[in-house]
């Protein structure tokens, strides 16, 4: 079974001036990582390659590096499990719909996402839409929180884990 761990919204360095060690303690043992975009800046990724292989996409609050090094959006494989990865766009209502059509013609078993800093787990049509929320933000979210992922051949499930920094 592979345990990945997932985070998105982080916000670095507006909402908190380094990566919480909370966040580094809740991803160790993880065998990946996905970062859902709005790093703000990219200076934690060092912290975060040292526990595990990092995967990330942008987000809309990103500076020019993050956009440079960073897709917009990409599918990974794990064992037999496609996982699309976006940061998501515009107001929260409607945003599982705008997230799916990123990957239109693509078949999927899960999409992970951000944007609206609140967790979501939600299957529709045998994909698991996945959001990790916010593990820094105050002001869109009332918890914090990052997410894990867990793959077994081809089954995916996940899980919302609220912290306190």
């Amino acid at each position: 079974m592979v345990k990945i761990g997932v985070i998105s919204d982080t916000h670095l360095p507006s909402r908190f001036p380094y990566l919480p060690q909370v966040i580094v303690e809740k991803l160790q043992g993880v065998n990946l990582i996905i970062h859902a975009g709005d790093w703000e800046d990219i200076f934690f990724l060092p912290e975060l390659q040292r526990i595990a292989e990092v995967v990330g996409v942008h987000g809309n609050m990103d500076n020019f590096e993050v956009k440079r090094v960073l897709p917009a959006k990409r599918i990974i494989t794990v064992e037999n499990v496609k996982i699309g990865i976006t940061h998501g766009s515009g107001a929260p209502w409607g945003i599982k719909e705008r997230v799916r059509n990123v990957f239109e013609g693509e078949t999927l078993n899960a999409i992970v996402f951000g944007h609206t800093h609140k967790a979501v787990i939600e299957w529709e049509n045998n994909i698991l839409f996945f959001n990790p929320g916010s593990p820094t933000d105050k002001f869109f979210t009332d918890k914090n929180t990052i997410g894990y992922l867990y793959v077994d051949k081809d089954k995916i499930w996940g899980e919302i884990v609220p912290i306190e920094i």
